[in-house]
Formats: C-alpha cells, structure tokens, sequence
C-alpha cells in the first residue's frame, strides 16, 4: 500500500533543511510504530519520497511525502500516533492512500503551489491592491534569473496563475515542479521593481498555503488524490 502524508511546517522548524526534515520523520516512523517498508540490498532504507521540499526559512501548511506500508493501518490512528512523536512546529495532518503506480508520485506530479507572502513590517496601503492587479495585468514580467552559468532576461509571467494583495500580504499561484519552477520571491522582486521600490524598505515572510498536481479536471491538491483509509 502507498500512503501520502501531508504536514505542516512552522515556527523554529522552518530553519530545518530538507536533508535533517527527511531524517527526522525517519525517526518519527519508529517511535509511532507505522509499518513503513524498506527497500532491499545491503543498506536497505525507509522507502520515503518527498514533493518538492520546501526551502530553508519558508514555512508551510501543505507539505507531503509519500512511503509505503507492509500492512494497513487507519489513517487516524497512524495521525494520532505520528503527532505523539512530532516536536513544535511540526504537524501531521493528512494520511491517505493513493495509486500504487509510479505515476502517481508526488515528487513528479508536481504541478503548482499557492503562497502567502506576509510583509515583515506594517500593512500594505490601500493602494497597493490595485498595484498587485496592474502588476499581474502586464502582457509580460521580466526579471533577471541568475542560473549556475549564465543570467538572462526572462518572462515569468506565464508562470504566475494568480496574483493579488490583501491589508498585509500577498497571495500568488506560481509553477512549481520538475517542469517549471517559479520562486515566490522573484515574483515578489519583480513587484517591487514594478512599483520602484527596495527590498530593504518592504520586505515578507513566505507561507505555502497548498501543493497541487496537474489532471485531466485541471489542478488538484495532493491530497485530493489520494482516499481514506479506515
């Protein structure tokens, strides 16, 4: 059985890279006791696949991680179980059985992730609501992305599904994946040029809200993929 888990990552916990993340939860299986499987040969390890995994400093409420099960257990007791053994910060909040074939997996599924992006200092003018909607209103948005060999002009317009303002923050979709993959904060320095403003003088905090994968009915969370398990 295949099973993906969703959590919630916040507060200190938000400074823990992926590596340690990946480890930690390792350890949680155990002291919950869920029958995860192993892979075979002469190190075998806990079979565990992540979707995307969040940067260092971003914190989240829609992380997942796929493993499988030698044996059924009901996805709220193996919530309960695994919530015994999470430290602050850290929060199980889905466990849900999904397709057993390859194409199912949430590391390549990836399609789009939605992020609230919280200004550290005050609230935003009035005005800055219609400035968040002339922004996205352009026919393209150009930024400098830098890569390991070369920087170039590019339009990532077409890779923000949404974008507006509310009293203190903004809430964008962008590409995220294997295919496309758009940081919310170069939408942000993009505004911020936009509006002829630094980023020493406004600058936010970054939340994902959601993780969605690409169907045939158009984008669904990750979660919405998978079925309970009772």
């Amino acid at each position: 059985m295949k099973v993906r888990v969703k959590f919630r990552k916040n507060g200190a916990m938000k400074f823990i890279g992926h590596l340690d993340i990946m480890r930690y939860f390792q350890k949680a299986m155990r002291r919950a006791h869920i029958p995860i499987a192993f892979s075979g040969g002469y190190s075998p390890h806990m079979i565990m696949s992540f979707a995307h995994p969040l940067g260092v400093g971003l914190t989240s409420d829609g992380e997942y991680f796929d493993i499988e099960l030698t044996e059924p257990i009901a996805g709220i007791e193996a919530i309960i179980r695994l919530n015994a053994a999470m430290v602050e910060g850290m929060e199980v909040i889905s466990f849900v059985e999904i397709p057993s074939d390859k194409r199912s997996a949430g590391m390549s599924i990836v399609a789009a992730a939605d992020y609230r992006c919280i200004l550290k200092k005050g609230e935003l003018p009035d005005h800055y609501i219609e400035l968040a909607k002339s922004f996205y209103a352009q026919p393209e948005i150009m930024i400098m992305k830098k890569t390991k060999r070369s920087e170039k002009m590019v339009d990532i317009h077409p890779m923000i599904y949404s974008f507006e303002a509310d009293e203190q923050s903004f809430v964008m979709q962008v590409a995220t994946g294997s295919v496309q993959n758009l940081k919310p904060s170069l939408v942000m320095e993009a505004f911020l040029n936009y509006i002829n403003v630094s980023s020493e003088e406004m600058s936010f905090y970054y939340h994902r809200i959601e993780v969605y994968a690409e169907t045939d009915q158009g984008l669904k969370t990750l979660e919405a993929l998978g079925t309970e398990i009772k």
